[in-house]
C-alpha cells in the first residue's frame, strides 16, 4: 500500500480524513469506508434466483445473460399492449441511458414479454425501435413462460377482456439489474425513475474500474 505523507502542520482532522481516503481508495468517495454503495433500488446482490436464460430475440437469435458480460444489464418483463406500465419502464430506461452519457453504450436493455402469444417477433421489433433500437425483446413460447416466470420469480396472469384478442396480462413490474459481470445486483420498483436508476448504473460502473 502506498504510504500518505503529511506535514505535521496539517490539520488532524484533515490528516484523518486524508488517510482514510487512501486506505478506502475509490469506494470511500461513493459510499463510505467499509460500507455497501448507497443504491436506490433494492440490494438483492447474492440472490439464487434470474441466473440465466435462453431464449430467441426478435430477430430469432438465442441470447443468453452471460453473453452480455462486461455489459450493464436491465431486464424488464412486460408485453407490447401494456397500456401505461410498460412503455413507462422503457420510456425511463431511455432516459437512465441518456444521462451516462458516453457510457449509456455499455447499457444493454432487455424486454421479456409475458404475452408469447400476441407478442410477435415483427411486432416486437416496431415497438422496441419506438423505444431504443438497441434494446432486446426476448420471446418465451407459452410452454416456456411458467418456468421461466419462476425461475425470475415474476408474476404473470391473463386477464379476459371483453373479446378473446382483447385480453391484458397482469405482471410484476420491476426491473432486475445485473452488473457487468453478470451477477444480478438489484431491483428497482417500478416508478423509481430515471435518475434513480442513472444513480445505481453508475455506481455499478465505478465497481468494474
Amino acid at each position: 500500500m502506498d504510504i500518505l505523507r503529511t506535514s505535521s502542520a496539517m490539520p488532524r482532522r484533515r490528516q484523518w480524513l486524508l488517510g482514510l481516503a487512501a486506505a478506502c481508495g475509490s469506494a470511500w468517495l461513493l459510499a463510505g469506508c467499509g460500507d455497501k454503495p448507497a443504491f436506490r433500488g433494492v440490494d438483492i446482490s447474492g440472490a439464487d434466483y434470474g441466473r440465466e436464460l435462453s431464449l430467441p430475440d426478435q430477430q430469432g437469435r438465442i441470447r443468453s445473460l452471460a453473453e452480455f458480460k462486461g455489459q450493464l444489464v436491465v431486464l424488464f418483463f412486460g408485453y407490447t399492449q401494456c397500456p401505461d406500465v410498460c412503455p413507462t419502464a422503457l420510456s425511463e430506461l431511455v432516459q437512465a441511458k441518456q444521462r451516462l452519457g458516453v457510457d449509456g453504450a455499455r447499457l444493454q436493455g432487455l424486454f421479456v414479454s409475458v404475452d408469447p402469444e400476441r407478442d410477435t417477433p415483427e411486432i416486437m421489433r416496431a415497438y422496441l425501435a419506438s423505444f431504443d433500437p438497441g434494446f432486446l425483446a426476448l420471446l418465451p413460447t407459452p410452454a416456456q413462460l411458467p418456468a421461466l416466470a419462476k425461475a425470475f420469480k415474476v408474476h404473470y396472469k391473463r386477464v379476459e377482456g371483453r373479446t378473446p384478442t382483447s385480453y391484458t396480462m397482469d405482471h410484476s413490474a420491476g426491473s432486475y439489474v445485473y452488473d457487468t459481470t453478470g451477477r444480478l445486483r438489484l431491483y428497482h420498483r417500478y416508478g423509481s425513475g430515471a435518475e434513480a436508476l442513472a444513480a445505481d448504473l453508475r455506481l455499478l460502473l465505478a465497481e468494474a474500474r
